[in-house]
């Protein structure tokens, strides 16, 4: 992708990033519509996600009490409806996952060790629980190609320093509370999701990348929970469960089919649609 002013620095599984001489300590974050499981970048894309999940990440931020890494100015006007203009952040090498229910690989860790990362949990919990409280489980950023590692909280302090893990730590589950109650006045559950941090030229810890969207997030149906239905997801499990039915895991992944692809487009239109649509104190 050529944008005039703007130079090409790194492609990510799904996001572009771009820098431009005439704006220094800014950068173009890009959404694609490529979507990714298991670490892997599939085919084909989904059509308008890039638009869709921009959309989303735009209005999250705007409801978060947090700095974030948002700038204002003008974007090209061939990818202004799925890029970010923002600043520059010395990224830690960290996804602070905050979990409110039990789910995914959660679940299946749980079933072994009556844990999540190394975070102890009462017995008998189910599937699709809900957590006595929301717990941290951070995860090592690993680089393109290869699979994040969970980690443990004193492993972080490693990697960043007893303050700045702390930081996190906090951070991470004070926004993690403050989403689900607005996604919850919305009948929506934040099952679970993904923050990523960096700080600034003056060392605030700022949260960047994308926030709460379809892929860094786990988002049920409220509704339909209650009633005993906890597949109803507004995300891209869709994606994952063909794939884990389809795939061994080794080699190249197959193609997505048309129906998946159009089935998780409609989710993710579904969510926003959810989200945005009701006025209140908090919208």
């Amino acid at each position: 992708m050529n944008l005039v002013g703007w130079q090409h620095e790194y492609s990510g599984k799904v996001r572009d990033l771009f820098t431009s001489a005439d704006q220094p300590g800014r950068m173009l974050v890009v959404a694609s519509d490529r979507v990714s499981a298991y670490d892997h970048v599939l085919e084909p894309g989904i059509p308008g996600k890039g638009e869709l999940l921009t959309r989303l990440s735009l209005w999250w931020f705007d409801r978060l009490d947090i700095p974030n890494h948002l700038v204002e100015g003008s974007v090209p006007a061939e990818v202004a409806d799925r890029a970010m203009l923002v600043k520059a952040l010395d990224m830690f090498p960290i996804e602070c996952v905050v979990r409110g229910y039990l789910s995914g690989s959660g679940w299946k860790e749980y079933q072994a060790t009556q844990s999540v990362c190394g975070v102890p949990l009462p017995a008998g919990l189910a599937d699709g629980d809900r957590l006595p409280e929301p717990i941290y489980t951070p995860a090592y950023k690993a680089p393109l190609g290869e699979h994040d590692e969970n980690i443990s909280f004193e492993r972080t302090v490693e990697l960043v320093g007893a303050d700045t893990a702390s930081a996190l730590r906090e951070l991470s589950l004070r926004v993690f509370s403050q989403a689900s109650a607005i996604a919850e006045e919305r009948g929506v559950i934040l099952a679970d999701t993904k923050f990523e941090f960096g700080a600034d030229v003056d060392g605030t810890i700022t949260l960047g990348d994308e926030v709460l969207t379809s892929d860094s997030s786990r988002y049920w149906d409220a509704s339909l929970y209650a009633a005993g239905n906890r597949t109803a997801s507004f995300d891209k499990q869709i994606v994952r469960d063909w794939l884990s039915a389809h795939w061994d895991g080794i080699g190249v992944p197959p193609q997505l089919p048309h129906e998946i692809v159009e089935r998780t487009a409609a989710r993710y239109r579904e969510l926003i649609e959810r989200l945005t649509a009701q006025q209140g104190a908090s919208a």
